[in-house]
């Protein structure tokens, strides 16, 4: 299993490079950033740094989106960091939800999407593609990778991520719905005649490193990644108002916890003390996410792996940064990796 951090580009960036070298010296592969023009610090600069200053880590957006910027820019600017630092990216990629809403957008259509994930791609690997109905390519590109994973929670998204992407990124570490969201990624792989092992798949979620497992330390852990619940409820939101309540094609372990929801400010977006996040339940925070002792987070780690997954991303936004990634390059990399 290959493990990953994700941080927000908050000011200063110096300090988002130093907690991805200090990831990369405790044995993580991936690191990756939120993509929220307004909210935070634009990432692809600061993806220049983390690379210069880095070996072989490999870093990304959780998510970008299709609507922000031209696809033509996107695909140049992952290809000039490849081209840079040695096809050292990768592009996740989803509707948008922060992005779009905190500038009055709507999110993505899932075509568009779709259309956007091979134009992104070819683009950056060197290969002609029609944007806005006008061929493009990128002339100086020369041995460009750009894997491009997507991020789905419904079953248009997820059948959309199997038919197309090669990576599935699943916000959300519940044993529970990870099976079930795999299996319709890789089911949807099969009959668009792909191989479904070659989707690598990646969940991500809060990660929250405690001494023991007394009420109290689990009861701050809570505290501090209730906020994913939130963030997850923005587009679990979207799934009841398309399919409604019990409709069968979304999964009542994911919808119901939302029923007490009232809106949400996107001022603390992904902040631990999130207001916007009083509706979620703390049955709701330990099955999202993973805390506790870290033998205790191996153990759900490792029945995560038997499911399928290629990667756990580390969300990092919490009162213990240095001390979750250091616990995790000392204690639960070492237990989960090959």
């Amino acid at each position: 299993m290959d493990f990953g951090l994700v941080l927000q580009t908050d000011p200063p960036a110096s300090a988002v490079v130093g907690l991805m070298r200090r990831a990369e010296r405790n044995g993580f592969r991936y690191g990756w950033t939120f993509d929220s023009a307004v909210l935070w610090q634009e990432p692809f600069v600061i993806y220049s740094s983390i690379l210069e200053h880095t070996d072989h880590l490999v870093v990304g957006p959780m998510v970008t989106n299709p609507g922000t910027r031209t696809w033509e820019v996107t695909a140049s600017t992952f290809a000039t960091l490849n081209d840079m630092y040695g096809n050292r990216t990768v592009c996740g990629i989803g509707r948008g939800d922060s992005a779009m809403r905190v500038a009055g957008r709507r999110p993505n259509t899932l075509a568009r999407l779709g259309e956007a994930i091979d134009v992104i791609r070819d683009l950056a690997e060197g290969r002609e593609a029609a944007v806005d109905g006008q061929p493009v390519r990128l002339p100086w590109v020369k041995d460009g990778r750009l894997p491009v994973w997507m991020a789905a929670y419904g079953p248009k998204a997820l059948a959309l991520a199997g038919q197309k992407a090669d990576g599935f990124i699943l916000q959300l570490a519940d044993p529970y719905l990870t099976e079930w969201m795999i299996k319709a990624v890789r089911d949807a792989a099969a009959g668009a005649g792909r191989d479904p092992d070659a989707v690598t798949i990646c969940v991500a979620a809060p990660a929250y490193v405690t001494a023991d497992d007394s009420p109290d330390a689990l009861a701050h852990a809570r505290d501090q990644c209730r906020w994913f619940g939130g963030m997850v409820g923005n587009h679990v939101a979207d799934l009841v108002s398309r399919y409604g309540e019990h409709s069968g094609l979304v999964p009542d372990e994911l919808t119901a916890y939302i029923k007490g929801r009232q809106g949400y400010d996107y001022s603390h977006h992904g902040r631990a003390g999130n207001p916007s996040t009083d509706f979620v339940p703390d049955a709701i925070v330990d099955r999202f996410c993973l805390l506790g002792p870290a033998e205790a987070q191996i153990e759900k780690l490792k029945h995560l792996k038997g499911l399928g997954v290629d990667q756990f991303a580390v969300y990092n936004m919490h009162d213990a940064r240095e001390a979750t990634i250091d616990a995790y390059g000392s204690t639960v990399i070492p237990a989960l990796t090959d």
